[in-house]
């Protein structure tokens, strides 16, 4: 049987994760966990979170899930979500902390000078709601999904690479940013595929069943 681990380090409401995930597993077994060896022994990972970056990274190291985070990241397929797409990076200037360090880059604040849309409208930070995810190319967790596929976030921060090969989508909020990124078996995305109706369910499961080349 797939065992589907959801890591729990005490940061955000895991359960419409877990029931999004759990809709679209079939015969999967979807765990909600804070055990670093359930993760170890998972076949696929799903890293979720919301809240602030220094919090969630405390959080991760208080329970002891840091090696297990980095050994799945390394390992299985991984999905990030949300804060677990930007823990996956090396620094977040949110609380100036730093990241896991899978990812080369910065975790960057809107900017306010950047914050209107072509009109002139003032944006809000957070951004929050329904926004198109542009597909940076291929990839066999876009499949079902047609480019351009509105996606529901809610973030103040969002992640800039340094490799912008590892960059899967971007979406439009004032300026262009990352909104999925995706290297060897990781996939991480900003928006929450939990809370997109179709789009997100198809995007979970095809991660369900998404086998990365080796």
């Amino acid at each position: 049987m797939n065992k589907i681990a959801v890591i729990d380090y005490g940061m955000g409401n895991l359960r419409s994760v877990e029931k999004a995930i759990g809709h679209v597993a079939g015969n999967s077994e979807v765990i909600v966990t804070c055990d670093s060896r359930v993760v170890l022994s998972a076949d696929r990972v799903v890293f979720p979170g919301q809240g602030a970056m220094p919090d969630c990274m405390r959080e991760l190291e208080a329970r002891g899930l840091h090696a297990a985070v980095l050994d799945a990241a390394a390992s299985k397929p991984f999905l990030g979500i949300c804060i677990g797409q930007q823990m996956l990076f090396d620094h977040s200037q949110e609380g100036d902390v730093p990241g896991l360090g899978v990812f080369a880059g910065e975790v960057r604040r809107f900017p306010e000078a950047r914050m209107f849309t072509a009109d002139g409208v003032r944006l809000k930070v957070p951004h929050m709601g329904w926004n198109e995810v542009h597909q940076a190319g291929t990839h066999a967790l876009w499949s079902g999904i047609p480019d351009a596929a509105r996606f529901y976030f809610v973030h103040s921060y969002y992640v800039d690479p340094a490799d912008a090969a590892i960059v899967a989508a971007t979406t439009d909020y004032g300026l262009p940013f990352t909104s999925a990124v995706a290297r060897a078996n990781i996939f991480a995305v900003q928006f929450h595929p939990e809370k997109s109706a179709e789009a997100g369910l198809q995007l979970l499961s095809n991660f369900i069943r998404w086998q990365p080349e080796s």
